[in-house]
């Protein structure tokens, strides 16, 4: 009985400690989402052409945000590991040469965002739509350098349990992107009345104000001014550059693949009908809301596991993930539940139309179900990158999107092979198939490898 005891209150501290590391991370998620949302509307104020135009230029610029993002976060791990371990001698050094990777990712995106005009009449874009979709890239270009070192940098004040001023940052950027896109989108004091490529420009203020504030307090601030991140330049260093990429480009690539097959289902449902493409993305804008949780706390699950296992204690390491997916699941709990006890409400907030409040209703069933999975696959993902395990959980991650979850939602939803077309529903049984399989993979490969890690090492008092 003591020792059951012993064991909740263990489960409850590191819930705790857990929780305490992902809600700034959830505020800085919910902000960063929020720039994109005021975008969007205030954008369709001006008219239905830049709205449209934002919306094919995020198309454009999100998958590749991710891919850069995502191995940009290598940082995280390798940070979390030697901070772990008391070594933060070594922690300036590893994010210098992750600042060059920032660097010339931001440079490398700054070329792509210039030249996606090929690209778009490859689209078969409307010319009008062009023009807007193009300046709109080309304006938010300026900003790519400035979110790839903030990410960095943000990167590193998460390996060190320090995620609070990422919240703060985010929120604060937020608050300018609104008056920035007032000014330019509309023409206020001065300034030309751009419409939505002044979101282009007020986006790329905004990344500029994030990094700014976060060079300041990782080099200024009190906890991490005596590790002088900013007290030398070093030169790139290739053998660390290829192990950062190493371990972040599958990051990138594992969070790219998940974003883009929401881009090909929604393409596909688009010859379904207005109706049909509103009341999918409804369902799918609501569960990429509630995803907010179970990411965030897969971000807090990672520097977890990994300060433990810089601290040599895998057995630590081992729990902290088992805490972290019993946290997600109960985050499930709660979101599936409110999608099956009220999916008119959920889907009356996004229409008045009685056809796509009926419709997303259904499909917000399915997204409940959904929630689960996700979650799941979030914590294994999340843990494993604390284990520095990121190139096998990639390639699990592509085999169950795209071998199982989208094949199967093509066939049911489009075809006549297992009965009748389901349309958005057959697409959803896909994606709940998909992440089941990634979750059940992910899980096994967390298990041995936390299992191995601690038949190898002989921990230390957890």
């Amino acid at each position: 009985m003591h020792s059951q005891a012993t064991r909740f209150q263990r489960f409850m501290a590191e819930a705790k400690e857990l929780m305490i590391l992902a809600a700034p991370i959830i505020v800085s998620q919910l902000s960063m989402s929020g720039m994109g949302f005021i975008d969007t509307s205030m954008a369709g104020q001006a008219s239905a052409r830049d709205l449209a135009a934002i919306a094919i230029g995020g198309s454009l610029w999100m998958p590749f945000y991710l891919l850069v993002r995502g191995t940009l976060m290598a940082t995280t791990p390798t940070v979390a590991h030697l901070f772990g371990a008391g070594k933060t001698d070594d922690i300036a050094c590893e994010v210098r040469q992750g600042l060059w990777i920032a660097l010339i990712a931001g440079l490398v995106a700054m070329i792509y965002l210039h030249s996606t005009e090929p690209l778009l009449r490859l689209m078969k874009v409307s010319p009008d739509l062009i023009v807007i979709t193009d300046e709109y890239l080309k304006a938010l270009a300026y900003g790519a350098p400035a979110i790839a070192i903030y990410q960095t940098l943000n990167a590193y004040c998460e390996g060190t349990s320090d995620t609070r001023p990422a919240m703060v940052f985010s929120v604060i950027a937020l608050l300018l992107n609104i008056p920035a896109n007032y000014i330019l989108i509309y023409g206020k004091f001065g300034f030309p009345a751009m419409g939505g490529v002044g979101c282009g420009w007020a986006t790329a203020l905004a990344f500029w104000s994030m990094a700014i504030m976060m060079m300041i307090y990782t080099a200024f601030g009190r906890k991490h001014k005596p590790r002088g991140i900013f007290a030398a330049i070093d030169r790139p260093v290739g053998s660390r550059i290829v192990e950062h990429l190493k371990l972040g480009f599958p990051i990138g690539m594992t969070m790219f693949i998940e974003g883009s097959i929401f881009a090909i289902i929604a393409l596909l449902i688009g010859r379904l009908g207005a109706s049909t493409v509103a009341s999918h993305q409804v369902a799918l804008n609501f569960s990429s809301l509630t995803f907010m949780l179970p990411l965030s706390i897969s971000f807090a699950i990672t520097i977890r596991v990994g300060q433990s296992l810089g601290a040599n204690n895998p057995e630590k390491a081992r729990f902290a993930a088992y805490v972290g997916h019993a946290v997600s699941l109960f985050c499930a709990c709660l979101s599936a539940g409110l999608m099956l006890v009220a999916p008119e409400m959920i889907a009356g907030i996004y229409s008045s139309n009685p056809e796509v409040i009926q419709a997303a209703s259904a499909l917000l069933f399915y997204a409940a179900i959904f929630q689960f999975s996700d979650a799941m696959q979030a914590a294994a993902v999340g843990s494993l990158r604390g284990y520095k395990d990121t190139r096998t959980p990639m390639f699990l991650v592509v085999m169950a999107y795209w071998a199982v979850g989208l094949p199967m939602g093509y066939i049911l939803g489009m075809t006549e092979i297992a009965g009748s077309p389901m349309g958005p529903r057959g697409f959803w049984i896909g994606l709940v198939a998909g992440l089941t399989i990634a979750a059940l993979l992910l899980g096994l490969r967390l298990y041995t490898t936390s299992l191995n890690r601690c038949r190898m090492i002989t921990p230390q008092t957890a």
